[in-house]
């Protein structure tokens, strides 16, 4: 089936406008046509693991972005993700910035989106979500209106919480999307104490979920640090690094130029997201869970990453580049990697760098 997704069905799809093809490939989802492409369980040694009270089949999720209105959520864990995370979800529903807003670069496996937290709102999402019978972990990402300002931000996101919380598994912040002007002012001190604190005070109210953030590649140490310390005050069940960058290093000018602003995702940001994962398990000494995203492409990516101090993967652009068997391939090579590094679990690779 590999051999049919890269010499058939990806060029076509690459033919086409990529988010018109998005739109194809979840509406062939709807359709059933995943079923085609099912991966297998993976191998035993990798096969399920506990993170922050939750059973994951296995440790890479499909990140935020992919399925925004959750509405393939058993399909992809049918391809052999072990969570998916939907989203991100406002709490008013918006139809994001203005066509074209997704770009592949081929040349360096990456995606470049300035799609703008276009969605069905947190209130019709939550009562799809609410309906399906799911057969994986589900996680919901909520973020902030475009029209709110920041000054009137958590209540925004306050009340996207109050919709999506009885139907998460877990909800993850996002502060750092580049696509929703000042959104990433919110990853300062004191403006990321105010949202977190009364997040987490709501959360505990409604019965306590794992409340998670997901934070920018773009950050100074110093940010880091700050951002690992305020998580740690409100007991976050843990952070995901990263999101998109709005850096371009080793892209040339002419191709970003050409595309325009937008957040950069993929192969490029690698080594960077890396870093992030590296410094946070430093920081927290361990303590904070990380969900470690960008430019996971093939399962020496993802170890690189669990190494770094990540205990769970998440991955989108891979998934775009490497189609319907991505997952499984990602799973299985993990699994033989950690058996040839003579770790008898991914919880022993963890940080191991």
């Amino acid at each position: 089936m590999s051999k049919l997704w890269e010499k058939l069905i990806r060029p076509s799809l690459f033919c086409l406008d990529a988010e018109r093809a998005h739109e194809l490939g979840i509406k062939a989802m709807e359709l059933g046509l995943s079923s085609i492409f099912s991966g297998q369980p993976v191998e035993s040694g990798i096969s399920e693991v506990e993170r922050f009270g939750l059973k994951f089949s296995n440790p890479l999720g499909l990140a935020a972005g992919f399925d925004k209105n959750g509405v393939v959520v058993n399909q992809l864990a049918s391809l052999g993700f072990g969570f998916v995370e939907v989203g991100t979800v406002t709490y008013e529903p918006q139809p994001g910035n203005p066509k074209p807003r997704m770009f592949r670069l081929p040349d360096y496996k990456a995606l470049i989106n300035r799609l703008g937290f276009n969605n069905d709102g947190a209130a019709v999402v939550a009562e799809r979500l609410k309906k399906l019978r799911r057969n994986c972990i589900v996680g919901v990402n909520i973020g902030k209106n475009k029209d709110v300002p920041n000054e009137e931000a958590t209540e925004n996101y306050l009340k996207s919480f109050n919709s999506v919380h009885p139907v998460a598994d877990y909800v993850a912040v996002n502060i750092s999307s580049p696509n929703t002007p000042n959104l990433r002012e919110l990853q300062n001190s004191e403006s990321l104490d105010e949202l977190l604190g009364a997040l987490q005070k709501r959360n505990d109210e409604l019965g306590a979920k794992p409340l998670l953030v997901k934070i920018a590649p773009d950050l100074s140490q110093g940010e880091i640090e700050s951002i690992v310390d305020i998580s740690l005050q409100y007991n976050l069940a843990g952070i995901i690094a990263t999101n998109t960058t709005i850096a371009r290093e080793g892209v040339k000018t002419k191709d970003f130029e050409r595309i325009g602003a937008g957040g950069l995702s993929g192969r490029p940001l690698t080594n960077r997201s890396a870093e992030v994962i590296s410094t946070i398990h430093r920081v927290s000494k361990g303590k904070l869970p990380i969900i470690g995203v960008g430019g996971i492409f093939t399962a020496e990516d993802a170890f690189e990453k669990i190494a770094a101090g990540a205990c769970l993967l998440q991955a989108y652009t891979g998934f775009v580049y490497g189609g319907p068997s991505f997952a499984t391939d990602i799973n299985k090579g993990l699994a033989r990697i950690l058996k040839d590094r003579g770790f008898a679990n991914i919880d022993e690779a963890v940080g191991s760098d």
